[in-house]
C-alpha cells in the first residue's frame, strides 16, 4: 500500500543544508540537469553519468592516503617488508561499510553529518562531535604541512617558500565560488597519487613476496612482537579510516547535489576511490620493502628518510617521485580535512557553507577554512615546534574518536525518521557492527599502549576477549528485538495485498522518498539501553582523551 508521507510529495531538496543546493549537478567531468529524468540504458549514457557524479568517493578515499599514511605505510615496508600487506584487504570492507552509509545519508537527507547529530542527539553531542573534530583536524592539517615541508626539502625548495605557496594554492582553489573548479583541482591531485605506481615499478619488489604478503596474514617476529606489530597495524587503520571522512563525504555529496537517483553511480565512485587507495598504499609499502631489504634495512625516521633510502636503492628518480607524490598527497589531505571542518562548523552554527558560493556569500565558511590552513602552516614554520608529538597525538586521537563517530553513523542509518525505506538492512547492520567492534578494540589497545608506554600480549587478548563477549551479547539482543519488531509488522499488514504488490510499493517509496525538513521529524526515542550505551561512550571518551593528553604532556616534558 503506497505511503502518503509528506516526504514523498515535498518537491526539491527540502532538507538541503544551503539554498545554493537544488539545481544541476556540475562535476569535474560533466553535468546533469535537474530536468533530466531519462533512463540510462546505453553504456555511453551510463559512463557520462558516472563522470558527472564521480568525485566525492575518490576525493575522500585518496585524501586519506595523506602525509601520515605515507609515513605509516613506509614504516611498515621498511621494518617488516611486505608482511603487512594483508592489512589493506582488511581495510576494504571497513572503508566501504562506513562510507556507503555516509553517502546514503547525504543523498537521502540533504543534510550534513554534524547537523544530523546535532538535531537527532542534542546540542551536547553535536557540540562534542564538532569540537573534537575541530581539534583533531587542526592537528591533522599540521601533519599535512609537515609532509609538504619534508617533500619540498628533499626537492631543494626552502621550507618557508613551499609552505606559503601550498597554503595559497589550497585556499584559493577552494574559494572561487565554483564546486566544479575545486573538484577539477582535487581530482588532478587524486590522479597525482598514481605516481606511486611508477615508483613501485622502479623499485620492482618481488611479485611472489607481494602476493604472499596479501594472501597470508602474519605477525612478523612471532608472539613476542605482537604488541609492537599490532600498534603499527592500528596505525595503518587509523591513518586510512579517520573521523573527518564521515563529515566530509556527506557534506560534499549534499553540496554536489547528489540524490538517491544516482546512488549506484556514487557507490561506483566510492569503489574507484577504494581501489586507488589500496593500489597506492600497496605500491608504497612494496617499494619501501624492496629499498630497505637486507643490508639496506635501517631504523625508520620520517618520510624524508624514506625518500633518501629509495634514491639510494633505485636512483635519484625514485626519491624525486616519492617526494612529489608525498607533496601531492599532503595537498589533497589538507584540502579535504579543512573542508570537512568548515562544513561541520557551518552545520552547527547555521552558516552558509557551500563551494557554490563565493567568499562574499559565505564569509564564515571560507574564514574557517583559511584560518585552519594558516594556523597549520604557522605551526610548522615556528622553530622548535613539537611536530613529532603532534604526529603521535593525531594518530592516537583519531583512533580514540573514530569509534564514537561510527556509532552515531550506525544509529542514524537505523533511524526511520531520517532514512525511511533507506535504513540499514540486517546484513548491513551486522557488517557495521563488526566494523564498530573492531574499531573499539583497536582504540582500546592504542589508548593503553600510549598511556602505559607498552602493551603486552596478555592485555591484547584480554581486550579482544571482553570485546567479543560484549559484541555477541549486544548483537544477540538487537537481533531478537529486530525479529520481534518484524513479526509485529508482518502481522499488521493488509492481507489483501500480494507480495508482488508490496514489493512494487516498496520500490516506488524508496525511489521517491526524501527526508522531510528536520523540524518535521518526530523526536528520537531514547530507550534505556541507548541511554546507558551513550553514557558509557561518554565516560570512555572522556577518560581516553584525558589520559592521552596527560601522556602527551609527559612526553613533551621528557617523562
Amino acid at each position: 500500500m503506497t505511503s502518503t508521507s509528506p516526504s514523498l510529495v515535498t518537491p526539491g531538496r527540502a532538507a538541503a543544508i544551503d539554498a545554493a543546493h537544488g539545481v544541476d549537478i556540475k562535476g569535474a567531468f560533466g553535468s546533469i540537469s535537474t530536468e533530466d529524468a531519462g533512463t540510462r540504458r546505453s553504456l555511453s549514457a551510463k559512463l557520462k553519468t558516472l563522470l558527472a557524479v564521480v568525485g566525492p568517493g575518490v576525493i575522500v578515499m585518496v585524501g586519506d592516503n595523506d602525509a601520515g599514511a605515507f609515513s605509516t605505510y613506509g614504516q611498515a615496508g621498511q621494518t617488516y617488508g611486505t608482511k603487512l600487506l594483508w592489512t589493506f584487504l582488511l581495510l576494504i570492507p571497513v572503508l566501504y561499510v562506513n562510507q556507503e552509509m555516509v553517502l546514503r545519508l547525504g543523498a537521502v537527507t540533504g543534510v550534513g553529518y554534524a547537523k544530523l547529530i546535532l538535531e537527532r542527539f542534542g546540542r551536547f553531542w553535536g557540540a562534542f562531535s564538532v569540537i573534537n573534530l575541530f581539534i583533531l583536524n587542526a592537528l591533522t592539517i599540521v601533519t599535512e604541512f609537515i609532509g609538504i615541508a619534508l617533500a619540498a626539502s628533499y626537492l631543494g625548495v626552502p621550507k618557508i617558500v613551499a609552505v606559503i605557496l601550498a597554503s595559497l594554492v589550497i585556499v584559493v582553489a577552494a574559494s572561487t565560488g565554483s564546486l566544479r573548479r575545486f573538484e577539477r583541482m582535487a581530482m588532478a591531485l587524486c590522479a597525482g597519487s598514481l605516481l606511486l605506481v611508477p615508483l613501485y615499478l622502479i623499485a620492482h619488489p618481488r611479485p611472489g613476496q607481494m602476493a604472499t604478503g596479501f594472501v597470508m596474514p602474519s605477525i612478523p617476529g612471532g608472539s613476542g612482537q605482537l604488541g609492537t606489530v599490532l600498534l603499527l597495524v592500528i596505525g595503518i587503520v587509523g591513518t586510512t579510516v579517520a573521523p573527518w571522512q564521515l563529515f566530509f563525504q556527506q557534506s560534499y555529496i549534499v553540496d554536489k547535489r547528489i540524490t538517491p537517483r544516482f546512488m549506484r553511480y556514487e557507490k561506483a565512485d566510492l569503489w574507484i576511490g577504494i581501489v586507488v587507495v589500496v593500489i597506492g598504499g600497496s605500491a608504497l609499502m612494496g617499494a619501501t620493502a624492496a629499498a630497505f631489504a637486507g643490508a639496506r634495512h635501517g631504523q625508520f625516521t620520517d618520510a624524508a628518510g624514506l625518500a633518501a633510502g629509495l634514491a639510494s636503492y633505485a636512483g635519484h628518480a625514485a626519491g624525486a617521485i616519492f617526494a612529489v607524490a608525498l607533496l601531492d598527497a599532503s595537498m589533497i589531505g589538507a584540502f579535504a580535512v579543512s573542508l570537512s571542518t568548515a562544513y561541520a562548523v557551518g552545520d552547527v552554527l547555521g552558516l552558509k557553507h557551500s563551494l557554490h558560493r563565493g567568499v562574499r556569500q559565505a564569509k564564515g565558511f571560507y574564514a574557517m577554512y583559511a584560518a585552519l590552513i594558516a594556523l597549520a602552516a604557522t605551526i610548522v614554520l615556528i622553530p622548535g615546534s613539537p611536530l613529532g608529538l603532534i604526529t603521535v597525538g593525531v594518530q592516537v586521537l583519531a583512533g580514540v574518536l573514530l569509534p564514537s563517530a561510527t556509532v552515531f553513523l550506525l544509529l542514524l542509518c537505523n533511524d526511520k525518521e531520517v532514512l525511511g525505506p533507506w535504513v540499514n538492512r540486517v546484513r548491513t547492520n551486522i557488517a557495521a557492527g563488526v566494523v564498530v567492534a573492531t574499531l573499539v578494540i583497536l582504540s582500546a589497545i592504542l589508548m593503553i599502549s600510549v598511556v602505559f608506554g607498552r602493551v603486552s600480549t596478555g592485555q591484547v587478548f584480554g581486550i579482544m576477549g571482553v570485546s567479543v563477549i560484549a559484541a555477541i551479547l549486544t548483537g544477540g539482543f538487537l537481533l531478537v528485538r529486530a525479529r520481534l519488531a518484524s513479526s509485529r509488522v508482518i502481522g499488521g499488514r493488509d492481507s489483501a495485498a500480494t507480495p508482488a504488490d508490496r514489493s512494487e510499493d516498496r520500490k516506488k517509496n524508496r525511489e521517491n522518498w526524501r527526508m522531510p525538513p528536520l523540524a518535521m521529524l518526530a523526536p528520537v526515542q531514547m530507550s534505556m539501553a541507548r541511554r546507558v550505551g551513550m553514557s558509557a561512550m561518554y565516560v570512555y571518551l572522556g577518560a581516553a582523551i584525558t589520559l592521552v593528553i596527560v601522556r602527551v604532556a609527559q612526553l613533551a616534558l621528557g617523562g
